[in-house]
Order: C-alpha cells, then structure tokens, then sequence
C-alpha cells in the first residue's frame, strides 16, 4: 500500500464549506478551460467530459466535485476505488447524482475481481491478454465491462501502455471479446516541453482510432472516446479530438501526497 493511503482517511465524508467551495471554482474553472478550447477548435464543448482524477482525494472532496457538475471520475489505485466506492455511490444517489466510475491507473490480475463490481470502465488496459482475463472475470460475473486500450504514445519508459506499432491489433482482439466493449483508447501526453511532441501523440491516437473505425466495422463501431488530456496539455488534447480530459489538480488543487 502506498504511504498516502497510512496518512489520509480516504473514506472521511466530511469537508469544510471553504473547501468544497475551492473546489467547485476548481470544477467551473476547468469546465470554462475546456469550452473554450473546444470553440478554438471548432468542436461543440459537449464533446469533450470532464473526468475528475482523484487519486488522494477523499469522499468529501469528490462529492464536493460531483454537486459541482462532474459526471465521470477516475480513480488510479484499486485500493482507493474499493475505500471510496460504496460511500460514492450511496451519497451519489442520495442527491440524485449518476456519475461514471473508471479507473485510470494500472490493474494487476490479482485485482481485478475487487473492481469488476465497483467501475464501469478500466481505461488502463494494454494488451488483448489483459483485456481477456478481463472479460472472463466480467463474464463469471454476469457484468459487462467498458474498456480503453491505453497506448504508450510518448514511447516513455515510465509510462504504461501498448506499443503504438501493436495498438491496432491490440484493440481489433479485444474488440472481439465477450463480456467487454472497446469503447475508446487512451494515451497520456510526453512529459516534455515541445508542444509538437506532445501534438504528435495525441494526432497519432486520433488516426488509430480512425482507422479502427474505417476498417473494424461492427466489433469496432463503439470504439470511439479518445482518453488524452490532462491539466497542463488539455487544450492541445481537445484540438486533437480528445473527448474525455482527466483533471486532478486543476479541479481539487495541488496533491498533498504523491
């Protein structure tokens, strides 16, 4: 268990008027940032969604982004989507919310019967191989289960991710499972300066899933979301054709704990 998870009660339900406020100007603040980057794209804002990244945040806080207007979230760790869960969805549901559960971050096999209850999406997915045990698990289960193949766009080493040369063969085998749906592939951005660089990844994202779209016919036809985006390169995302942004600090604030 990672230290962050010793030091905070992610399941505390509690916040403070001043706080919850913050955040819902965070909320307001970065739906503004999205409508105006989808008109400079000539994109309709209603496009793109606005995930909320909460990893380290607590129940009080990621309710405090749903009475705000958030309708998806996306959580890295199983650990925190088994804590926080339950008490989402019944204080969710007390006020009227639905809201999308993903998960964002990497998932080992040994986790994967912990979240098959509580997400609806994994975006994390890297390999058919993955997507098949996946989808075995979700079967058992009697759940459908709504996947993204994350492709290492960057070619960073510290990022997770199919090899962009596999992605297409990747996505057309787990296109044909059972139990799941493609509904759309996912990058994160290169951690570099060079705003061609970072365009490049997203471009080559958006053509992938043309192509699958273009040839794929029915397996494919669902694949059409494009996770990619974050705080600091969302606008570039959004003029690529991003139609999920996955916002953690510019929505909550600066992390506390890594």
């Amino acid at each position: 268990m990672t230290d962050y998870l010793e030091h905070k009660n992610l399941a505390n339900q509690q916040i403070a008027p001043e706080k919850a406020a913050k955040i819902a100007d965070g909320v307001h603040r970065t739906l503004d940032r999205v409508a105006q980057a989808a008109q400079a794209a000539g994109r309709d804002a209603s496009e793109v969604t606005l995930l909320a990244a909460t990893k380290t945040r607590d129940v009080g806080e990621i309710m405090a982004a749903l009475r705000a207007g958030i309708r998806v979230i996306g959580e890295n760790r199983p650990q925190e989507v088994q804590i926080k869960a339950e008490a989402l969805r019944r204080g969710a549901s007390s006020e009227g919310i639905d809201f999308g559960f993903h998960l964002i971050g990497q998932l080992q096999t040994n986790k994967i019967n912990k979240v098959l209850p509580l997400v609806d999406t994994i975006e994390s997915v890297d390999s058919a191989a993955q997507a098949q045990k996946i989808a075995t698990r979700a079967l058992a289960r009697g759940k459908h289960l709504n996947l993204f193949l994350e492709v290492n766009e960057s070619g960073e080493e510290s990022k997770s991710g199919c090899d962009p040369d596999r992605a297409y063969d990747e996505a057309l085998a787990i296109a044909a499972l059972d139990g799941v749906t493609l509904t759309g592939l996912m990058t994160i951005g290169a951690h570099v300066d060079d705003e061609a660089i970072i365009r490049k990844g997203f471009t080559h994202l958006r053509e992938l899933r043309e192509r699958l779209l273009a040839d794929g016919g029915a397996a494919l036809s669902s694949c059409r979301d494009l996770s990619m985006g974050m705080t600091q390169d969302m606008a570039l995302a959004v003029d690529e054709g991003s139609t999920i942004v996955r916002v953690g600090t510019g929505i909550f604030g600066a992390r506390a704990f890594i």
